[in-house]
């Protein structure tokens, strides 16, 4: 069976058994929005990429804002964002970069659940009162934490959006070697689908609805900036 085939069949296992997650994600992502706050997401290494797949996106919602450690991204390291992962002194050292607020949502992407950054700002966002969902693989859900409370990020959080991504990424396996990872695609697919409710739910309540025209397209700018103002005091968009 080829890889695109393996893609087809976990995004059809998802649409399968993730709808009740999905929209009890959506309406709570919704209901807060309406409410003032703001999407945060946050993952690091490749879950990096999924927080910025929300971000200032052709298409995509406006209020969506990833949260950036550079510590934790790929371009200054992947081994040192590997290694920082598991750091318990990472969170508390870069809360300057951590700006939750009352009614915001995060989004906390993890695919194995088990690292100590993950479950630390789960943790630091429950505290301050702030619902938390978490894109992860229940798939690993054998495998041990490595946070200081022994718990997972299933454990701390809300809600979970279960990708199915197999443990080890890979969906091909075969000459003893896992290869061809699906995390992100899965990741992505589960994270705009949830988007997509959250905008047809906004369709349904609002005249103005904020997602980004592309830039590619003519007379795409006016719509873009009045929604950039409305946000910019929360969000970065320079």
């Amino acid at each position: 069976m080829s890889y695109l085939s393996k893609v087809q069949e976990i995004l059809a296992t998802i649409e399968q058994q993730e709808e009740n997650a999905i929209a009890a994600a959506a309406n709570m992502i919704f209901n807060n929005i309406e409410a003032g706050g703001i999407l945060q997401l946050f993952g690091s290494g490749h879950s990096q990429l999924l927080a910025q797949e929300a971000y200032y996106r052709a298409g995509g919602l406006v209020p969506a804002k990833p949260i950036s450690i550079e510590a934790l991204m790929l371009h200054k390291g992947a081994l040192t964002s590997s290694k920082n992962e598991k750091d318990p002194t990472i969170i508390q050292a870069n809360l300057q970069h951590i700006q939750l607020e009352k009614n915001d949502v995060l989004i906390v992407i993890s695919t194995s659940g088990r690292n100590t950054v993950p479950v630390d700002i789960a943790l630091l966002a429950k505290k301050q009162g702030i619902p938390v969902i978490a894109i992860q693989s229940l798939k690993y859900i054998d495998q041990p934490s490595k946070h200081a409370s022994n718990k997972r990020l299933e454990e701390v959080v809300d809600l979970v959006l279960n990708t199915h991504a197999p443990v080890g990424d890979g969906l091909i396996e075969q000459h003893n070697l896992q290869y061809g990872p699906v995390s992100t695609i899965a990741g992505a697919a589960i994270l705009n689908e949830v988007l997509v409710r959250v905008v047809t739910l906004m369709q349904q309540t609002n005249s103005s609805t904020p997602v980004f025209s592309s830039s590619n397209v003519e007379n795409s700018s006016t719509s873009n900036e009045v929604f950039i103002e409305k946000y910019k005091h929360r969000i970065n968009f320079n």
